[in-house]
């Protein structure tokens, strides 16, 4: 069984905390289609409950839950567990995601949402979380083009490629995410930090700064518009 079946098969169990009862259903039965072993909660003490008793790979959490917040529920988990936690939340403001990562959460969907981008975000953060406990030298690699982390070194064919500190931070969050459609506005989010918000052609201008760097000269292009949505980061048009 190689990586991409392993993330997508019964080997891996989702906690899913989800107050409304007919998107709980849902959830579960598109979960449990695509292999996942799914156990789910209504309210925030009863995730905490699951979350001792058990033994999960992943949690899907809701942000207002009864009893404990979502927020809370992922501050008391980070205590004692790394496991990866994707926050679902019908807020879309800044300041609800910025709070829901820095207590701990590894991504956020905001409702509504294609059941698709789930999954692709599950096996993107199970992922990231499997390369960052089986080597302290973190390392991501894409065709022929590698980036270790440590020693913020770039290389494509094996010619280094010099990048700015900004262009370093957007190639690494393409890499982490690569066969993921990302938007320009999550672009803005998770790598300015929210600094150049509703800026998005700074987004296009650094895309641009990174095409010339890491494929211009190259065969095969890894760096993709995908018009109308984002871009994305893979080995094929």
């Amino acid at each position: 069984m190689n990586d991409e079946q392993m993330l997508k098969g019964s080997e891996l169990k989702i906690l899913l905390v989800e107050d409304d009862v007919k998107i709980s259903r849902y959830l579960v039965l598109e979960l449990e289609h695509e292999g996942y072993r799914v156990e789910t909660v209504h309210d925030g003490i009863a995730a905490l409950d699951s979350f001792t008793a058990g033994s999960f790979d992943l949690i899907l959490l809701d942000l207002m839950l009864p009893g404990l917040s979502g927020i809370e529920v992922c501050r008391r988990i980070r205590k004692t567990s790394e496991v990866p936690v994707v926050m679902l939340t019908a807020k879309d403001s800044t300041t609800d995601k910025v709070i829901g990562l820095d207590f701990g959460a590894d991504d956020y969907l905001t409702k509504p949402f294609e059941i698709e981008e789930l999954f692709a975000r599950i096996r993107s953060v199970i992922r990231r979380k499997r390369t960052d406990a089986s080597s302290e030298h973190e390392t991501y690699r894409i065709g022929d083009l590698v980036m270790d982390v440590d020693k913020k070194q770039v290389t494509r064919s094996g010619k280094e490629i010099s990048l700015t500190k900004r262009e370093f931070e957007l190639l690494a969050y393409l890499l982490e995410n690569q066969d993921i459609v990302i938007s320009r506005e999550s672009l803005l989010e998770h790598v300015w930090k929210w600094e150049s918000a509703g800026e998005t052609n700074t987004v296009d201008v650094y895309i641009r700064y990174l095409r010339d760097k890491i494929d211009k000269g190259f065969d095969s292009p890894l760096i993709h518009t995908v018009r109308g949505f984002g871009y994305v980061l893979k080995t094929s048009s």
